[in-house]
């Protein structure tokens, strides 16, 4: 297995370990409740250092970005971050992922752990228009601090105004004594905070810094388990759960970072415009329980009156709801806010209903 710059502190402070991605990652250190609530209610740290990312440079490299991802990048100015996909020739999708304009003719892509292969051949493949790409997924460490109380931890140990970077922004300087960290108003958890990168072998340095300074906070670090609920209560789409290769960002709501703009040609784009135009026959819906029980990946639903309209792609117990909340695709006449329909939970067809996410307000 691959290993971040902080396996070593994982495993000395007792997370439970298991191989995601490829790589020995934490999955919870004193229980996904305990660290679900400390990131809503304080400040966590996340190791995200298994994320992929890939440098676009040069002349063409807005000309590849536009043609490769669904969001228009030609709308970014350097500074801003944008969330877009990979469409691929079939109407699925390749990855979803963040992109950066970190100056003119300069872009960071940062791409799902678990796809960092199949992009970077999916972005050298597509590269017709000879936009410099450089792999850095190995270069670069990234933690993300979370939390109401992220961003009081974090002025502890820069000098930047972190007020002053908007959400979907990032800034490039010093924090911790390092220099070059790119500190990102971005996250994966609805809680507010920033994800930093910075160079591995410094990972150290900047592990005890945030911890130091966010001792009177009460931070702790939290595990993938964690991290998986409260993505979920948001209602943010995980791939290889909610987004695949089969997937249409139409269907799956996606439609906000699908971009139909005059000189924008992306992949897929004439099917997916037919899409939006005509329709889909199926949508991702969020749905909360109406009877006890925890709906899981690959669960069945079905219409009140017995026809099966889809499947669950990701469902948990709601640690702030304390009940069972989940996304799945349904047949389109059944998306409706407020539709009732069944979930098949080992032979027994309990009542849930469809509602707009977030599930956490």
């Amino acid at each position: 297995m691959k290993y971040t710059p902080f396996t070593e502190k994982h495993i000395a402070l007792g997370a439970k370990m298991h191989e995601f991605a490829g790589y020995n990652m934490p999955i919870e250190y004193s229980g996904i409740i305990d660290e679900h609530l400390t990131v809503c209610n304080g400040v966590g740290v996340f190791d995200v250092s298994h994320m992929g990312e890939f440098w676009v440079k040069g002349p063409h490299a807005l000309a590849f970005l536009q043609k490769v991802t669904s969001n228009n990048v030609a709308m970014l100015t350097p500074g801003k971050v944008q969330y877009s996909c990979f469409p691929n020739e079939e109407g699925g999708i390749v990855d979803d992922l963040l992109v950066y304009h970190y100056e003119p003719e300069k872009y960071l892509l940062v791409v799902n752990a678990s796809n960092m292969a199949k992009d970077w051949n999916w972005c050298v493949s597509h590269n017709t228009e000879g936009a410099v790409l450089e792999n850095a997924s190995d270069g670069m460490a990234q933690l993300a601090v979370q939390g109401p109380k992220a961003i009081s931890t974090l002025r502890k140990l820069t000098d930047i105004d972190l007020t002053a970077i908007p959400y979907y922004a990032f800034a490039t300087g010093e924090m911790a004594g390092l220099g070059e960290v790119i500190i990102s108003n971005t996250g994966y958890t609805g809680a507010g905070g920033f994800e930093l990168y910075f160079y591995p072998d410094e990972a150290t340095k900047m592990w005890n810094a945030l911890f130091e300074a966010g001792a009177e906070f009460g931070i702790k670090p939290i595990g993938l388990g964690a991290r998986d609920t409260l993505r979920l209560e948001m209602g943010f789409c995980l791939y290889g759960n909610d987004l695949d290769d089969t997937t249409s960002p139409i269907e799956a709501g996606l439609g906000w970072i699908t971009k139909f703009v005059e000189g924008k040609n992306f992949t897929n784009r004439a099917m997916l415009e037919k899409q939006k135009t005509d329709g889909v026959a199926r949508k991702l819906v969020g749905f909360e329980m109406v009877d006890r029980g925890i709906p899981r990946q690959s669960y069945e639903l079905f219409a009140s009156t017995g026809e099966k309209i889809g499947a669950v792609t990701s469902g948990t117990m709601s640690p702030i709801r304390k009940m069972g909340i989940g996304l799945g695709y349904v047949k389109s006449e059944y998306a409706g806010v407020g539709t009732e329909i069944l979930i098949d939970m080992r032979g027994r067809k309990l009542k849930a209903v469809v509602v707009k996410p977030p599930f956490r307000k």
